[in-house]
């Protein structure tokens, strides 16, 4: 063991990584033993480590770090959910039926697998709820396992029902306006004081506001109007515990095969 220091260590074959508790991270969480790893380097300056490890990973030609372990780790003391992360699975120190609301407080947190690297988003919180299973050493930890979640990483953009022109590009960057508004909402505290009766009765006031405008043929208040549906029924999947993405995906698996004819100015279906 190496005091005080941020280590390089290889397991041969595997993966070039970093700690600064070598015993817990490489023996305890990960299930080797001395002899099958090997440290290449010890340092106590985070930013020269973090830059080698990079450099060793291409040396040795294994997948690189998307995020530097200094930036890694800065990011992982900010948040007060303590994962624990092996080289099989990732756990989370919550029973699953309070997974959802500590995912949702650590959104943007960013962790090390086998597999990759991952960014907590809205969308991957999503999947982990969906996927988690309860450990079975203790009922108050849940689990996923990294490389069906590094898949799912790997295939979403491909899944989504949307193309890439229905988002706002800023930056060569894609922003979703639905993560938007979620995180709008988060920010407010609309999804943990909010309610779906509420929110419903909300959404009946902005189709009245919609339906006004139409008639009096404003353009700009309808667009606004239409808008603001958008948000409230967002928001009202959240408080579901759906996402407005699903609730479109199925509506429109149900009308894409629908025929009909058009009547009075109204598609009706046959």
């Amino acid at each position: 063991m190496i005091d005080n220091k941020y280590i390089i260590y290889h397991i041969p074959g595997k993966k070039i990584g970093v700690t600064n508790d070598l015993y817990n991270r490489v023996e305890c969480q990960q299930g080797y033993e001395v002899g099958e790893y090997e440290i290449l380097e010890s340092s106590d300056d985070i930013k020269y480590i973090s830059k080698r490890e990079i450099e060793l990973q291409k040396e040795y030609g294994y997948k690189v770090d998307l995020i530097p372990y200094n930036e890694l780790s800065v990011n992982q003391k900010l948040n007060n959910m303590n994962i624990n992360v092996t080289e099989q699975t990732t756990t989370f120190p919550c029973p699953l039926n309070k997974l959802k609301g500590r995912l949702m407080d650590n959104l943007e947190m960013h962790w090390s697998t086998e597999h990759g690297e991952v960014v907590l988003d809205s969308d991957l919180a999503k999947w982990i709820v969906k996927s988690a299973k309860t450990s079975m050493f203790n009922n108050d930890r849940c689990y996923v396992y990294n490389k069906a979640m590094a898949k799912y990483i790997d295939n979403r953009k491909d899944e989504l029902p949307f193309k890439k022109e229905d988002f706002y590009e800023e930056d060569d960057n894609v922003v979703f306006y639905f993560d938007m508004i979620r995180d709008w909402a988060e920010e407010r505290g609309i999804y943990a004081n909010g309610d779906p009766k509420t929110q419903s009765l909300k959404l009946v006031e902005e189709v009245g506001e919609t339906c006004r405008a139409i008639l009096k043929q404003n353009k700009d208040d309808a667009m606004d109007g239409i808008g603001d549906c958008v948000v409230v029924l967002t928001n009202l999947a959240e408080l579901l515990d759906t996402s407005i993405e699903e609730c479109v995906e199925r509506a429109y698996a149900e009308i894409s095969n629908r025929t009909g004819k058009m009547k009075n100015g109204t598609f009706v279906k046959d």
